[in-house]
């Protein structure tokens, strides 16, 4: 997982001047029907950005890691909507906050807080594209293989054994974001097993033969 990059310094020496705020993983950053309070600056840990179906059950949308920004969207936006969408910290989680006029004013004050902001929000932008995409393929097993691809691009580690997704999955937020119960999702990832292209432990998953998995796309 990468850091902040360089030419973002403009924008963490920003935040900086914010408040920053921890958290413990499961906690609430933004509540159900709570609005963001300003745009938060990820400085450590994971966060769930989720939402709860008419059934009752979470929405895996997308996972936010170091360096990034929460709540952008929403203050650039539509201020006045409520929204459904759920901050929660997958792992112990440091994030600064600063409030919406704050973060409106440091915008039309630092041209060259332009750039690092425009890749982020591209980097937003094709992240969402992907998880769109992904739901195309017909088979479970397809949008399972395409999701894992994607995850490990973001989140990937090597390891001696393969490609460590560095961040806990459970069968269910899989089962969310590809459109398919969590029992389908849940046989899928065991055929994968067997078939010695991924392993399974503690909700890490690690791909053993990415050009296999790979082909199922093809």
């Amino acid at each position: 997982m990468s850091s902040a990059p360089a030419q973002c310094k403009v924008l963490i020496d920003f935040f900086h001047q914010g408040t920053r705020l921890t958290y413990k993983k499961g906690e609430f950053i933004i509540r159900p029907g709570e609005n963001p309070p300003g745009v938060f600056l990820i400085e450590k840990g994971l966060v769930k950005t989720y939402d709860i179906t008419k059934y009752g059950e979470e929405n895996l949308l997308v996972i936010r890691h170091e360096g990034e920004l929460l709540g952008m969207t929403w203050t650039m936006t539509h201020k006045d909507v409520r929204r459904s969408i759920i901050y929660s910290a997958l792992t112990p989680t440091t994030v600064w906050l600063m409030p919406h006029e704050k973060f409106h004013k440091f915008l039309q004050n630092t041209p060259e807080a332009a750039l690092p902001l425009l890749h982020m929000v591209v980097d937003m932008y094709r992240i969402n594209a992907e998880r769109i995409m992904n739901l195309e393929y017909r088979t479970v097993r397809e949008r399972l293989v395409s999701f894992l691809l994607s995850m490990a691009n973001r989140f990937g580690r090597e390891t001696p054994d393969g490609i460590l997704i560095d961040v806990p999955l459970r069968h269910q937020d899989i089962a969310s974001s590809i459109s398919a119960t969590r029992e389908t999702t849940g046989r899928e990832i065991t055929a994968l097993e067997r078939k010695n292209l991924l392993s399974n432990s503690s909700s890490r998953i690690t791909l053993l033969d990415v050009e296999k998995l790979r082909d199922f796309l093809a």
